[in-house]
């Protein structure tokens, strides 16, 4: 039974996260130099002195002098550096020590090169200095838990309007599956795909994982061999078959309407998510207490500001949610920021400052402060557009139980060990056994 729910859990994420990012490992070539790093600790997390092994191997028969080093930078500028002598004989293989100097709470990034006789190379990494102390400086807005409500009226407002539409020749052996359509917020109409086992029992009723998309994502149904488990994948407005009216080109659905922050975008796609939510209860067939959001990218910042504030929802997966503490993205990390800068400057009267004032209603770190519900977050500390500090200034104030699991090595993405965990966790806390 693990393997059947890891398998959908792996493929769902495939789906709703924004891109993948290569693992930057080095990688050993029988015929040529090559470097292997390992840090002292196995997430790269330390308390105070970063401590790393840096590994050249020399398969040649030419033995290799020069040096091996560090450089370590925050936010661009130069924190610390170190040089040790390198001798590597013939066909052997040498292992050198660092222990970086002592730093304050916070992420860095370190380069470790190799310049030897016949090879240069850099190994770029990001280690973490006590990060559970990390928190944002940036609080949320006075109003933002009135402005969600607001949001939530105007949604209640709009009839859902629930349409369950069959699509026999989709079909598994053991699944049905359904085409959803429903009113949101606007009276946009949003659509998604349900799938649900086949069963004897007319009244059997099953928990629900809600699959929530990354940016530009179109979700489609997803299948599986589960018993026990309905799967709802959600397309945004603006998104796979629910773009409508919101048909923008793929780098302006970020800044769509972000002038406004009463008619920004992200307004109406958390709505649509909570709307699903209304579709979940509304299903007599599906369990009300069993709800399961997850995401990743996008959709990981979907999830948390989903379970924020719908507290139907009773468990929360968010992998590298983007969009978390907003002021302090920029310098860091080039999209969404570029494009919207790029946006402000063609708008007239526009400030980058005003949108970041804006943003700040939608940033997933503020909607983390009001998250109860039991939630598990994974990060990678190589991720380009959700960086290590802002993930862990967002997870650092969910009040609620919660696990954070960190990928060293890895970027925009989670490995198969949180879709393990995920499957894992859900089917404990579900009682699917």
């Amino acid at each position: 039974m693990a393997t059947r729910y890891n398998k959908i859990f792996f493929i769902l994420f495939c789906l709703i996260t924004l891109t993948g990012i290569n693992q930057a490992l080095a990688q050993d070539d029988e015929e040529g130099i090559s470097t292997v790093l390992t840090p002292a600790n196995k997430n790269a997390i330390f308390d105070s002195n970063a401590k790393y092994t840096f590994e050249v191997k020399n398969p040649t028969d030419v033995v290799q002098e020069g040096t091996v080093s560090y450089l370590i930078t925050q936010h661009g500028k130069k924190i610390g550096s170190g040089t040790q002598k390198a001798h590597i004989g013939k066909k052997a293989a040498e292992k050198y020590t660092f222990e970086l100097p002592a730093l304050k709470s916070g992420f860095y990034k370190v380069n470790f090169m190799v310049n030897i006789s016949e090879y240069d190379d850099t190994t770029r990494r990001v280690f973490g200095i006590k990060p559970e102390e990390i928190r944002s400086k940036y609080p949320k807005p006075a109003d933002f838990d009135a402005f969600w409500k607001k949001a939530k009226d105007d949604l209640a407002k709009v009839k859902p309007n629930f349409k369950v539409t069959p699509m026999p020749k989709m079909n598994t052996d053991n699944r049905k599956v359904y085409l959803i359509e429903m009113q949101s917020l606007d009276n946009y109409t949003i659509r998604g795909w349900m799938t649900v086992p086949i069963s004897s029992n007319k009244n059997r009723k099953f928990s629900v994982l809600l699959g929530l998309p990354g940016y530009q994502v179109n979700l489609l149904p997803i299948t599986g061999l589960d018993e026990d488990l309905a799967i709802i994948t959600l397309n945004v407005r603006g998104q796979g078959n629910s773009r409508g009216p919101i048909d923008t080109r793929r780098d302006e659905f970020i800044f769509y309407r972000i002038e406004d922050r009463d008619k920004y975008v992200m307004r109406g796609v958390i709505m649509d998510c909570i709307r699903a939510v209304d579709f979940v209860y509304a299903q007599p067939n599906l369990k009300h207490d069993n709800i399961l959001v997850s995401g990743g990218s996008m959709g990981g910042y979907l999830a948390i500001a989903t379970a924020s504030l719908d507290k139907r929802v009773n468990l929360c997966s968010a992998q590298n949610p983007i969009l978390c503490d907003v002021n302090n993205l920029d310098g860091e990390v080039t999209w969404p920021i570029n494009d919207i800068k790029k946006y402000v400057r063609t708008q007239p009267g526009l400030t980058f400052a005003k949108v970041l004032d804006n943003l700040n209603y939608y940033d997933g770190k503020n909607f983390a402060a009001n998250l109860t519900c039991n939630t598990i977050m994974g990060i990678g500390l190589l991720d380009p557009y959700a960086p290590p500090y802002n993930e862990y200034g967002t997870f650092n104030i969910i009040p609620g139980k919660k696990k954070l699991l960190v990928f060293k090595d890895l970027g925009h993405e989670v490995s198969q060990v949180y879709k393990d965990l995920e499957g894992r966790w859900m089917r404990d806390a579900f009682a699917l056994f």
